[in-house]
This record gives structure tokens, C-alpha cells and sequence, in this order.
């Protein structure tokens, strides 16, 4: 978790995390877009409001995300600029991929 994000958490303070999770058809072409364009993901969760900490890991069926941000809005935020930069850069690589699964919820524990 980035350090951000644990700090908001030892402080007591509430964090949001959302899990977005790409399989299917075109899941795997669009993490290794997400890769190759890590400057421009980068920007764009760091823009995000009460941003804490973004994490992407390739898996045999695709990948998945995990956002942690300081509250519910700044995690629909980017689950919203995240569909966004999908819809227009994934489009004409073969890597618009299905509709991710998502999962969010506010973070009980952290251990490290």
C-alpha cells in the first residue's frame, strides 16, 4: 500500500479503496496497454481528489487495480476517469476489454 495511504490509516482516518478487475475478451491487450502508458495512468489517478494510492498487477487472465483514496467520492472519481481513458485509448489497440468487475469498500485493517 503506498505510504500515503498508510499513514491515513495509522492516523485513524478513513480510507476508500475500489478494486476494478479486467478479464475476458481484450482484458490482457489492455493491461499491457495500461503498462506501456504508465506516465499517463499516473497522471491520471494522481489527479483524482483525496488520492492516496494506486496499484496494477497483471494476472493469467488479465489484471486488476486497487485504488485507495481518502473517501467514496475521490474512489468514484476515479473509477469515472479510469472508464473515460479505457473508452478512448483502448478503442483502437484491440484492448477495450469488457466492463471491469468492481469492488469497493472502506479499509478496516492494515498490516504491515
Amino acid at each position: 500500500m503506498h505510504k500515503r495511504a498508510v499513514e491515513m490509516l495509522n492516523r485513524g482516518a478513513a480510507t476508500h479503496t475500489v478494486i476494478r478487475t479486467y478479464s475476458g475478451n481484450g482484458a490482457k491487450e489492455l493491461i499491457d496497454l495500461l503498462e506501456q502508458r504508465k506516465s499517463d495512468v499516473e497522471s491520471l489517478m494522481r489527479s483524482v481528489k483525496g488520492f492516496a494510492s494506486y496499484t496494477l498487477v497483471r494476472t493469467s487472465e488479465g489484471g486488476f487495480s486497487v485504488t485507495v483514496c481518502q473517501d467514496k467520492a475521490g474512489t468514484d472519481e476515479s473509477v469515472q476517469k479510469a472508464r473515460e481513458w479505457t473508452d478512448k485509448n483502448g478503442a483502437n489497440t484491440g484492448a477495450s476489454a469488457s466492463a471491469p468487475t468492481v469492488s469497493e469498500g472502506s479499509a478496516i485493517l492494515h498490516l504491515k
